[in-house]
């Protein structure tokens, strides 16, 4: 889960290896993004009602390769008591913005994508 929710159900993909050029991933990892990224797709469907998803590769705090994986809404979304907006729709998602949560529905939302995307996280 990515710590800054800048979308609800906002995700880090990270690899496995300690890369920090996109093109220095081994074949096997490259082999195993199609299988992480069809997992992740799908927990995250399974649980939220998105209108797509953003992957962006930005790799400049963390210079290790990963993607941040973006859910995108055209409206508001609830998860539990917490309201949720993303700002950016439906131009390129504000991954500066930081919806304001609360531990308890962090955690809760923790929980729930784990086991959304249990498959993903190997």
């Amino acid at each position: 889960m990515r710590p800054a929710q800048a979308t609800l159900g906002a995700l880090i993909l990270a690899c496995k290896e300690d890369a920090t050029q996109f093109s220095a991933l081994s074949p096997a990892v490259f082999a195993e993004l199609g299988s992480a990224v069809g997992a992740i797709e799908a927990g995250l469907e399974s649980t939220f009602d998105f209108k797509t998803l953003n992957y962006l590769m930005l790799m400049m705090v963390d210079p290790y390769v990963h993607f941040h994986v973006l859910p995108r809404y055209a409206g508001e979304q609830k998860f539990g008591e917490a309201c949720f907006e993303d700002p950016g729709w439906p131009c390129p998602p504000n991954v500066a913005h930081a919806n304001d949560v609360d531990d308890a529905t962090m955690a809760n939302l923790l929980a729930t994508l784990k086991s959304a995307n249990a498959g993903a996280a190997e």
